[in-house]
């Protein structure tokens, strides 16, 4: 690990290998790539322990939502790589005639990938997959509150690549500002909203570019002619995950009057199915990933009526599925991102009021709606900005390299996965070959009738 003054010297051997590296061939890239895969395989038992130790992830859960998502990643850009890096011929204007345009996907340089602790495997390796790919050379920083992950990754880096092409940066909030004052060429983050309001400011000093993953109060839509049953199911599945620790889970309710307690009977039910009677005591609930966090979510069931669960067990860092019922948009829990295992309940009579309610409020990064209707499906996922979402499903839209996935307004800018990855990483360098054949005259200042040819050909 590099530490203090030293990053200065890290990032300018990253920064001059880049140039080595980025000459090299895609087939360069795709053994790294492949080399990376392998050892993250050699690494699974490991991985996997190490998960359970910071977030009791089941083996199921850590398989699903950690390592299996990077190995698509990996075997996706694999496939596509050749054909998203070839240059990109395009077609030529009139005023253009005789030359040839083209498209160049070229590497940023050196990168900086700041993961956060609730998915700490993936979301360090799906940028780097995306980094590689493009050609760059990358420092990634995990995060420090889960750092039997850290550590783990830290071997896989430190076993695959040199320094100088990919490294790991250990260590708190002083790291990543010490990095945040280094010369990148571009910065992935993914954490809180605030965090990302300082990466964003530290990056403009530089004009650096940044791609960042945020989160917020992405609202979950029940109408009412969903099928309630699968509905329950899905939803909780989104809500319970990592013990609701998901930029993208369903922060809260917005059930259809008319459904309202018949959804709620269906959710009580599918918790217990799930986690049993006594989630607390089931090995496979995931726990809250430390004290201040577990803290500030007991504030949050202070607040409305808790029709189900509410039970916490301090020592253990668990707090159960918990329903609870508010009767405005006023409430505390309203407020913030929640980012636990706790959903609150608001009913709503029309369209209109759904709409009216979710755009008064920051642009979430995802959006769940429940229907049959496609006439209420077109209307809220057309009135309704968000980053991305699902009909009649929940997270997704996240595990597909085919969807882009990204925020907007406070919930994030930029996107990757699979080819969004590769654009994120890359530049598109345009470039114009011109003819030699012959020349249009009327373009120079001392043509005859310039100004005629050019209203002729420019409109």
């Amino acid at each position: 690990m590099v530490t203090g003054s030293k990053w200065e010297d890290a990032v300018a051997r990253q920064k001059a290998h880049a140039l080595t590296v980025m000459d090299k061939s895609v087939p360069a890239r795709l053994q790294r790539l492949s080399k990376l895969k392998e050892a993250i395989k050699r690494s699974e038992p490991e991985l996997l322990q190490a998960l359970r130790l910071d977030l009791n992830k089941s083996e199921t859960e850590a398989y699903m939502t950690e390592i299996g998502i990077v190995y698509s990643e990996i075997s996706h850009t694999m496939r596509h790589l050749k054909r998203w890096a070839k240059p990109k011929k395009v077609k030529t204007a009139l005023t253009h005639a005789g030359s040839r345009g083209v498209i160049i996907r070229e590497p940023y340089g050196t990168v900086l990938i700041i993961a956060p602790w609730n998915y700490p495997f993936q979301l360090v390796m799906s940028p780097l997959v995306g980094a590689i790919a493009g050609g760059n050379t990358a420092v990634i920083k995990p995060s420090e509150l889960s750092p039997h992950v850290s550590a783990v990754i830290a071997g896989i880096v430190s076993g695959l690549f040199p320094p100088e092409e990919v490294m790991t940066a250990e260590g708190g909030v002083e790291v990543s500002t010490a990095l945040l004052e280094q010369p990148f060429d571009y910065i992935f983050f993914t954490g809180s909203t605030a965090v990302g309001k300082a990466v964003m400011e530290a990056a403009a000093k530089r004009l650096i570019p940044v791609t960042l993953e945020l989160g917020g109060k992405s609202p979950c839509v029940v109408h009412r002619d969903a099928d309630l049953k699968l509905a329950a199911k899905r939803i909780l599945f989104g809500k319970l995950t990592n013990a609701g620790q998901t930029c993208i889970a369903p922060d809260y309710l917005l059930v259809h009057q008319e459904v309202k307690g018949r959804l709620l009977d269906e959710l009580k039910a599918a918790a217990v199915r799930f986690y049993g009677d006594q989630p607390l005591s089931n090995p496979d609930y995931g726990r809250i990933i430390n004290k201040r966090h577990f803290d500030r979510l007991v504030r949050l069931l202070q607040d409305g009526t808790i029709v189900h669960g509410g039970q916490y067990d301090e020592d253990a860092l668990k707090i159960a599925p918990t329903f609870i019922e508010i009767a405005d948009w006023e409430s505390p829990v309203m407020q913030e991102e929640i980012f636990g295992p706790i959903m609150p309940i608001l009913a709503y009579s029309s369209a209109d009021e759904v709409v009216d309610a979710v755009t008064a409020r920051p642009k979430p990064l995802a959006f769940y709606l429940f229907t049959g209707d496609r006439d209420v499906e077109k209307e809220l996922l057309h009135r309704i900005p968000f980053g991305g979402g699902c009909v009649n499903d929940t997270l997704m839209h996240i595990a597909t390299p085919y969807l882009p996935f990204g925020g907007v307004g406070e919930s994030g800018m930029g996107g990757y996965h699979g080819e969004s990855s590769f654009q994120t990483f890359t530049h598109a360098k345009s470039v114009l070959k011109q003819t030699t054949a012959f020349d249009f005259a009327f373009r120079y200042p001392s043509a005859r009738n310039g100004l005629r040819w050019l209203k002729k050909v420019m409109k």
